[in-house]
């Protein structure tokens, strides 16, 4: 295999437009969504509103950072440059941690959808299966891996859109299900116990599973290295990023919940199935099993592809191993792809080993480490905005909106979460993991970075 230390611009506007969507529609909506809902009851759409709000804030910070400066390791070398090498070293491996993390969950997730099929047939097996062809996708070219997420990404748009209308004529045309006791309509949203059935409490302590829906939506910072027109493509995709929130997470939840009573939508399998299924409607229930297949490789392939750009470029910094800074001649970095395709095989191993309803704890410790990267951000951002004087701010391409109070909200806003993980029992072992983690970030950083330093 021929060596080279660059990557190559191969990515696109319209590459990058649905990258972002295809990070914003992954697991977190179409399984875990059956966790949060299953928490806060129908007030859960509020809880997507407020999440989705502080999660475009941090996106215009590292927008404006990723214009202003666009390089493979993104978010790591702005925290190096505008805080301490020390929080660019966290942010880096947190951020590869957190792919990790969402990775394993979404193979776990890919398995149990490929049983709806295939009962009989070991969940492992599928599993296997997609590391080796994700592997081998994101081995070729990175314009490969661009036009791979543009179509899954553009199945799930459609099937989402088609859901929503599908929905939207049951609920206002009337929809009799036969052998029920419930019927579709809005009254659904409060009829079963409230709009908060579960109180504040419950409320509250959905917005880890809310937040982890979100995760790896910083994706679009990573590309703006191989991004041919950062300029242009970067601005559009954020801007785009409330109106996808609203589309695909706040309108498909609430056709969901109006259609099944909240308190009856369970956790096994995908919700938008099971959903389908009991309204008797089985070709939809298959059609939607293959839009929540196709989503679950679309994040497992943008997970491996941002877990091995930011070790790449971290590796440029000397905090992750040199050979990580290896590219074949096509530009890809192919030993972080080896790496993360041999870490996904864990996933493998815990699908022997865990039970199915170990996917809250998972979220959790993702949304630990999703919300510790956007922390890093929003610091990041304010350490630049320091750094520059007033007319190199007046000069910036795409400039945050609402400074400082937008940054300011949504930083309290991410403390906050993180203290949610740690008052809910359920949620706590989260904490416990990202507390070991980061001490172990700091042993690494002392003996093995800073002596290089």
């Amino acid at each position: 295999m021929s060596q080279t230390s660059s990557l190559k611009r191969g990515l696109n506007t319209r590459h990058i437009r649905f990258l972002a969507l295809g990070s914003a529609i992954g697991t977190g909506l179409f399984y875990g969504s059956a966790s949060a809902i299953k928490l806060a009851g129908p007030s859960v759409l509020l809880a997507y509103m407020i999440a989705g709000l502080a999660i475009y804030i941090v996106m215009r910070a590292l927008g404006e950072m990723a214009v202003h400066h666009p390089v493979s390791d993104s978010f790591s070398h702005y925290a190096s440059e505008y805080i301490t090498p020390f929080a660019g070293f966290t942010a880096g491996w947190t951020y590869v941690f957190e792919m990790v993390i969402v990775a394993i969950a979404d193979v776990t997730a890919f398995g149990i959808y490929m049983g709806f099929w295939f009962p009989n047939v070991a969940r492992w097996i599928w599993i296997l299966s997609l590391i080796f062809f994700l592997g081998a996708i994101n081995l070729i070219h990175v314009k490969v891996y661009g036009e791979l997420e543009f179509w899954l990404s553009i199945i799930k748009v459609s099937a989402i859109v088609a859901m929503i209308l599908g929905g939207l004529g049951i609920i206002f045309y009337g929809f009799h299900v036969p052998h029920a006791e419930f019927t579709p309509g809005i009254a659904n949203l409060w009829q079963h116990g409230g709009f908060m059935p579960n109180g504040i409490a419950g409320f509250i302590a959905c917005f880890s599973v809310v937040v982890f829906a979100f995760g790896g939506i910083e994706i679009i910072g990573i590309t703006a290295g191989e991004t041919e027109d950062p300029k242009k493509a970067i601005p559009s995709a954020i801007n785009a990023v409330p109106i996808r929130i609203i589309l695909f997470y706040v309108l498909t939840i609430f056709v969901l919940m109006s259609i099944y009573p909240w308190n009856e939508i369970g956790s096994q399998g995908s919700p938008f199935v099971q959903i389908f299924e009991s309204l008797g409607i089985k070709s939809a229930a298959a059609v939607l099993n293959i839009v929540v297949i196709t989503a679950a490789i679309s994040a497992i392939n943008g997970d491996v592809f941002g877990a091995g750009r930011m070790m790449y470029g971290m590796s440029k910094k000397g905090q992750a191993p040199a050979v990580f800074g290896k590219t074949s001649k096509r530009g890809v970095p192919w030993m972080t792809v080896i790496v993360m395709a041999g870490v996904l095989l864990i996933g493998v191993v815990l699908n022997y080993l865990i039970p199915e309803n170990v996917f809250e704890i998972i979220a959790s410790i993702a949304t630990f480490a999703t919300v510790y990267v956007w922390l890093m951000i929003l610091l990041s951002h304010l350490g630049m905005r320091k750094k520059l004087s007033k007319e190199e701010i007046k000069a910036l391409d795409f400039p945050m909106i609402g400074f400082p109070i937008a940054p300011i909200l949504a930083t309290l806003f991410m403390v906050f979460v993180i203290g949610m993980i740690g008052y809910f029992p359920d949620t706590r072992p989260a904490l416990y993991v990202g507390a070991v983690w980061l001490i172990l970030l700091g042993i690494a950083y002392k003996f093995w970075i800073k002596p290089k330093a």
